[in-house]
């Protein structure tokens, strides 16, 4: 399942549902004083008794903040010039991965890395030919000194059913993209079940862009 992670060296997001509530306050302003406007106009005309209770409650501000803060959940952060002023890279997408072992008389093996994210939350999900692992808790790090993104998270891995030399085994991984999130390098350790080290070469699989 997905799960929440932290921002670090970009804008605080708790500052982010301060704007919208003030969006929201402001919209809901906006329609309460045009929906007094049409229901007096309609009087005017005499269609008032024509129009539905309904279509003349005005929406609260709290509705139009759960429709502003969906849209801006799910969509609006990604957009390019806003994901840059948020420093909050939009890494959703499937990634190639081509690993390697260095422990163990060291070894190379390929995999498929998945990443889920939106606004609030993410998900790394990582597959091999052998075992497959998820993300349970993870960080962003903007590196203004090499001029991209960090992110470390830590996993849960198991293997799949017939590998009976493996074992399940908790680890964590550290990846260092690119500044045009095509593609990261970094490292992974494991640990609790199964010591061993390594890094990872993560390539975007597709096009992608905001």
């Amino acid at each position: 399942m997905e799960h929440e992670y932290s921002v670090l060296g970009g804008l605080n997001r708790a500052a982010i549902g301060k704007y919208l509530s003030i969006a929201a306050s402001a919209i809901a302003a906006s329609l309460g004083t045009l929906a007094t406007w049409l229901i007096d106009l309609a009087k005017r005309i005499g269609i008032a008794e024509h129009v539905p209770a309904l279509v003349l409650w005005p929406l609260t501000a709290g509705l139009i903040y759960m429709g502003l803060y969906w849209i801006f959940e799910s969509r609006i952060w990604k957009w390019g010039r806003l994901s840059d002023l948020l420093k909050v890279p939009d890494l959703s997408g499937t990634w190639d991965c081509q690993g390697e072992t260095l422990s163990e008389g060291g070894s190379a093996w390929v995999g498929e890395v998945t990443i889920v994210q939106s606004w609030d939350k993410l998900r790394v999900r990582l597959k091999t030919g052998q075992s497959g692992s998820n993300s349970v808790a993870a960080a962003l790090v903007f590196d203004q000194a090499d001029g991209g993104f960090r992110l470390l998270y830590n996993y849960k891995n198991e293997p799949r059913i017939g590998e009976a030399e493996l074992k399940a085994h908790r680890g964590s991984a550290e990846l260092m993209f690119a500044s045009d999130l095509q593609s990261a390098e970094g490292e992974y350790f494991n640990g609790h079940g199964r010591y061993t080290y390594g890094t990872m070469k993560l390539t975007r699989r597709g096009k992608h862009g905001n």
